[in-house]
């Protein structure tokens, strides 16, 4: 089974991939989000994970966008605790150190660490693991990533200092995309995109529909619509105990949005709080 990931093997975006579909699976590396919709539409890959939000940085709104241009089916999500690894040739101590390099974010989530190495300077590159890919390759001495476990595994590094992220709590939801629809009896959770009328109370009017139908929203993001400024879709996730509930409120939703699309029907997950 081929998986699309944006950026390369041993990022989190492979560790999600194993999460959902399981260790078997081939990775196709896409250095952009919009180059892995594109390989999952044009049949390259049979699917994808693409991250959707983080429990600190935020969504990622052109994402919503790509899921939009491409008209992809949402099939499942995953949550992966983001722990990074200070990494290093072997045998290399935080003394040595000049550089450590990483993702901007991912340097940002560890600066509480990282002002503790005052000899050493930043710097950002595209992709946790291609950070420590490059320490391999290059043979890098006194270089340090930031990255995953499995990228210290995959490229024999040596984990320095673990768990150097300020916040522990600190989880990305990535999506399983596909480019059919694909049918699930255990699903309990949606992913809808809607436009409204702009008129005073149309968005409660729609939020009053979920509740009269015991239908809990877990998500509502607003994304401009692209070529009519300032006018925006809603992506809204929510979840039920009873589907057919869930249909009835779909079905009063749709008689009064210009605009109501399902992106995806599937089973939610769920995610565990970790230990400081």
């Amino acid at each position: 089974m081929k998986i699309a990931i944006q950026g390369i093997e041993a990022s989190f975006h492979e560790m999600a991939a194993q999460q959902y579909f399981g260790n078997s699976i081939e990775v196709v590396e896409c250095l952009t989000f919009q180059r892995l919709c594109e390989a999952v539409k044009s049949g390259e890959a049979d699917y994808a994970v693409m991250a959707i939000e983080n429990s600190i940085a935020g969504s990622l709104l052109p994402n919503y966008a790509l899921l939009n241009k491409y008209n992809l089916w949402v099939m499942g999500e995953v949550y992966i605790n983001i722990q990074m690894h200070l990494m290093a040739l072997p045998e290399t101590s935080l003394d040595e150190l000049h550089t450590v390099q990483s993702h901007p974010i991912a340097l940002q989530q560890c600066a509480e660490f990282l002002w503790t190495l005052p000899h050493a300077q930043w710097l950002e590159v595209e992709d946790t693991a291609l950070a420590a890919k490059d320490i391999r390759d290059g043979n890098l001495n006194h270089t340090a990533a930031l990255a995953s476990s499995l990228a210290a595994e995959r490229f024999g590094l040596e984990i320095i200092k673990s768990r150097a992220e300020t916040n522990k709590q600190n989880f990305t939801r990535f999506l399983a995309i596909s480019k059919e629809q694909v049918e699930n009896s255990k699903a309990n959770k949606a992913s809808l995109r809607l436009q409204l009328k702009h008129h005073q109370g149309s968005l409660a009017q729609v939020l009053n529909i979920f509740n009269d139908n015991n239908i809990n929203l877990t998500k509502i993001q607003s994304v401009p619509v692209i070529g009519k400024p300032y006018e925006y879709a809603f992506h809204v996730d929510v979840t039920w105990d009873d589907y057919n509930q869930y249909q009835k409120a779909s079905e009063a939703i749709q008689a009064i949005a210009p605009v109501f699309e399902v992106k995806g029907e599937y089973e939610k997950a769920t995610f565990n709080l970790i230990e400081s």
